[in-house]
């Protein structure tokens, strides 16, 4: 299987954004007097969002309402916080070289919303033509539609295109669409999940396994 596109998930496959995303929940924290949570508590939940972490961080019996203030204050400190310490992850560099080097093309469809992925990738100096944000489309992984949008872009077929991805939604978006896949397990995966369950065309532990297909 030698994909001519690679299409990544962001957080937890592409960028790890780890450090940051949970960097802005504990200054959440901090701004109501709540000592700081261990980062290898808050690892596993970053590829949930910002609803799951403040739900994380605050407990699931909050008032609806709260939890969205709360939601909404997350996002503005993570906002002002993008690119602190957020790092491709080991190996991805090269990666991303050698599909250069081949003249393939790679591009990202990620659930985060643009107004976070854009900038974001552009403080890494990360430059696509394929961008498909979790606000692209009315739809968002699992749905398929963004796999396909995706590879529209790039002007290929889906059989062509492979999704990378550290979580189920990932696979499970690829399959729908008839792309094959690749479960990255080196992402943010809780302790109770085996990416190998996933149905995914091959499970990688380390970005620098994703040589095997360029």
């Amino acid at each position: 299987m030698k994909p001519a596109a690679f299409l990544f998930d962001l957080d937890g496959t592409l960028v790890d954004t780890a450090p940051d995303m949970a960097g802005a929940l504990n200054l959440l924290r901090a701004e109501y007097n709540l000592p700081e949570l261990p980062f290898d508590h808050i690892r596993p939940w970053v590829s949930h969002g910002a609803g799951a972490l403040v739900r994380l961080g605050f407990g699931n019996t909050l008032d609806p309402a709260h939890q969205e203030v709360l939601r909404r204050r997350y996002i503005e400190i993570y906002a002002a916080n993008l690119c602190v310490d957020s790092v491709l992850f080991p190996g991805m560099a090269g990666v991303l070289d050698a599909l250069r080097q081949q003249g393939r093309s790679w591009g990202i469809v990620t659930n985060k919303p643009s107004f976070l992925t854009e900038p974001l990738l552009a403080g890494m100096g990360l430059y696509s033509p394929c961008i498909v944000s979790g606000d692209t489309l009315p739809v968002n992984k699992p749905d398929p539609a963004p796999v396909r949008h995706a590879c529209a872009l790039l002007g290929l077929s889906v059989s062509e295109c492979i999704m990378v991805g550290d979580h189920k939604r990932d696979i499970e978006a690829a399959r729908a669409a008839g792309s094959p896949s690749i479960a990255a397990a080196f992402g943010y995966i809780q302790s109770d999940d085996n990416p190998h369950d996933w149905g995914a065309d091959a499970v990688v532990h380390h970005a620098e396994e994703l040589h095997a297909w360029i």
